[in-house]
């Protein structure tokens, strides 16, 4: 069993901090973003979407719960926004603790954010992930998710 529980503040700082990293280093690895300037715009984003932290209007942090009900395992992170003037889910954020990985908690997590978004009333669930990250797409194609755009770089 998976359970989801609104991510608490404690927790929150640490997640908040992790992720800012987490994030420039995948854009750094991508290539979008330069390494010297990467710390900077992930805190910039993370700034935006989040600047009430768990208690950002239409922004929902989880910790997901493992079996033991007890152990935060991994985090969700989904909010509302509006694409072509529709109200959907954007999953910003999902992260599994390394020694919780390939356990199905990602899969559990995301039926479970279904459930919630269809509460809220949404009927799209949009995300991004990185080229590099072929786990997180193979996941997500499993999932039901199609691709939507592809961007493109040559680094000269």
């Amino acid at each position: 069993m998976t359970t989801l529980l609104p991510m608490r503040a404690e927790t929150y700082e640490s997640y908040h901090e992790s992720s800012i990293l987490s994030y420039a280093e995948d854009n750094v690895q991508s290539g979008r973003w330069r390494e010297e300037d990467a710390l900077e715009q992930s805190r910039n984003e993370f700034h935006t979407l989040l600047p009430q932290g768990t208690d950002t209007p239409d922004q929902y942090l989880f910790e997901i719960i493992g079996k033991d009900n007890l152990t935060a395992v991994g985090f969700i992170w989904f909010g509302i926004v509006i694409e072509d003037g529709v109200r959907i889910a954007f999953v910003y954020d999902l992260e599994i603790k390394a020694d919780h990985r390939r356990q199905g908690y990602a899969k559990r997590a995301f039926k479970a954010i279904e459930t919630l978004v269809n509460d809220l009333g949404l009927t799209r669930i949009g995300l991004h992930v990185f080229n590099q990250n072929t786990a997180a797409q193979t996941l997500y194609k499993h999932l039901g998710y199609e691709v939507t755009s592809i961007n493109m770089l040559k680094k000269l």
